[in-house]
C-alpha cells in the first residue's frame, strides 16, 4: 500500500493521533547459505517494505489488524501467548514477548499494519514486520535502541516465539539498511561495512511465483551437512569452528577426507564467502561486469553444488541472462523456490522487465503465485514516517 493511502486509513481507523513506522523488506545480492555458517552476506533493503500505525492505547492491552489478511488478534503484554488461529500474529506477538523478556516495558497499543513484500517470496517480508513492530513499540515507549540490538531481539522472537531456526541477516538489513547501499555483514561478528551500488546500476528481482517448497526439512539438512564436513576437516585443521574458516585451497587440499556429497556442500559454502569478498572490491571500483559475474557463479554452485535451486528459478535466471544490459542473474534466499536477483544497466531495466516476465509465463507454466518483476532501489533501514 502506498504511505499516503496508508496513512489516511490508519487515520480513518486509528484516528488523528496516529504514528506511522516502516521496515523495508530486502535482497540478498550475494553470500547464499554462508550466514549459519559464520560467513559473509551482501544484502541490500529494498523499497518495498512493512508500514505500521500505532496509537498507544492506554493500558496493557494491544490489538492488531492486519489490512492483508483482513483480520483482528488482540493479547494483553501481561500475558502473551501463541496464537495458532492467526498465526500472522505470532511474529508480532513474539518480539513483545521477546522485548519485555530483555527488560522493556511496553506501551499497550492498537496497530494496523499492510505490506507490500511478497509473503514466502524469499523477500524478508516476516523480518519486515518483526523489526517494524520492534521499532513501533520501542519508539512509542521511549527507548532509544540502536538497530543491532533490535535485529539481535528480532531474531531471537522468530527462534524462540515463532519457532523458525533463521540467521540474522534479514533482521539486519531490515534495522540498518543504508540509501544507495548494500551491507556486507559478518555473520560470526556483526560488524558491517556499506558497500555503494555503482552508479547506472539497478537492482532487479524476479519473483518465480512458486512458494518455498522443502525449504525447512532441505535447509536443516544442509546444515547438518555443512557441520559434518566441519567435524571432519578439524581433525586435520583444528583450529576452525566454521566454513568461514577454511580458505578454498584448504578444502581443496583436504577433500580426500570428504564424501562426495559433503564435499560439494562445503565448496559451495567457501566459494561463496570467498565471492562476497571478491564483491566488496568490485562494486568500489564500479565494476559492474564482474560483480555480475560472481552473481552468475553463486547461482551454478547454488543449482550444482548446494542443490537449493529448482526448475522456474533456472528458467528465470537463463532468460534474464539473454536480455540487453544485464551483468549477472541468480537465484536469492534459501531457494526451492522464490526469487531471481539481476543486476543490470539501468537503462534497460524497463525494457528487461516487459521481456523477461511473458516468455518466464510461458516456459514455467502454472505457479502458486502469480510471477512478478519488481525494479528496486537500496533503500533505508526500519524508522518512523
Amino acid at each position: 500500500m502506498d504511505p499516503v493511502a496508508f496513512k489516511e486509513k490508519a487515520v480513518e481507523l486509528l484516528g488523528d493521533e496516529v504514528r506511522i513506522f516502516k521496515a523495508p523488506g530486502r535482497v540478498n545480492l550475494i553470500g547464499e547459505h554462508t550466514d549459519y555458517n559464520d560467513g559473509f552476506v551482501m544484502p541490500a533493503a529494498i523499497d518495498r517494505e512493512m508500514l505500521m500505525a500505532a496509537v498507544p492505547s492506554g493500558n496493557r492491552q494491544v490489538t492488531l489488524r492486519s489490512l492483508d489478511f483482513n483480520a483482528v488478534s488482540t493479547f494483553s503484554l501481561d500475558e502473551i501467548g501463541y496464537d495458532a488461529a492467526n498465526s500472522w500474529s505470532n511474529y508480532l506477538r513474539g518480539v513483545c514477548f521477546i522485548l519485555e523478556q530483555a527488560g522493556y516495558y511496553l506501551r499497550g497499543t492498537d496497530i494496523i499494519f499492510s505490506g507490500d513484500v511478497p509473503r514466502g517470496s524469499g523477500l524478508s517480508s516476516s523480518a519486515a514486520l518483526e523489526v517494524a513492530t520492534a521499532t513501533t513499540f520501542l519508539t512509542l515507549a521511549e527507548y532509544d535502541i540502536a538497530g543491532e540490538e533490535i535485529a539481535k531481539l528480532c531474531q531471537k522472537a522468530e527462534n524462540e516465539f515463532v519457532g523458525t531456526k533463521c540467521g540474522i541477516m534479514d533482521q539486519f538489513i531490515s534495522a540498518l539498511g543504508q540509501t544507495g547501499k548494500a551491507l556486507m555483514i559478518d555473520c560470526r561478528s556483526l560488524d558491517y561495512l556499506p558497500v555503494n551500488i555503482p552508479d547506472g546500476i539497478k537492482i532487479i528481482i524476479g519473483d518465480t511465483g512458486v512458494r518455498r517448497k522443502l525449504v525447512t526439512s532441505e535447509y536443516n539438512k544442509r546444515r547438518e551437512e555443512c557441520e559434518k564436513g566441519v567435524e571432519i576437516l578439524k581433525t586435520v585443521l583444528p583450529e576452525i569452528t566454521a566454513l568461514r574458516d577454511v580458505t578454498p585451497e584448504q578444502l581443496e587440499e583436504h577433500k580426500g577426507l570428504l564424501e562426495e556429497l559433503t564435499y560439494r556442500r562445503c565448496k559451495h559454502v567457501v566459494t561463496e564467502d570467498a565471492r562476497v569478498l571478491d564483491a566488496i572490491k568490485y562494486m568500489e571500483v564500479g565494476d559492474a561486469k564482474a560483480m555480475g559475474q560472481l552473481l552468475n557463479a553463486s547461482h551454478e554452485s547454488l543449482r550444482y553444488e548446494y542443490e537449493v535451486s529448482c526448475n522456474e528459478l533456472d528458467i528465470m535466471v537463463e532468460i534474464s541472462r539473454k536480455q540487453p544490459g544485464v551483468y549477472g542473474s541468480r537465484m536469492t534466499g534459501a531457494g526451492f523456490g522464490g526469487c531471481t536477483v539481476t543486476i543490470i544497466d539501468e537503462k534497460y531495466a524497463d525494457q528487461f522487465a516487459a521481456a523477461v516476465l511473458p516468455e518466464y509465463i510461458k516456459l514455467a507454466g502454472d505457479t502458486q503465485e502469480k510471477p512478478d518483476i519488481y525494479i528496486c532501489s537500496p533503500s533505508a533501514g526500519a524508522g518512523e514516517i
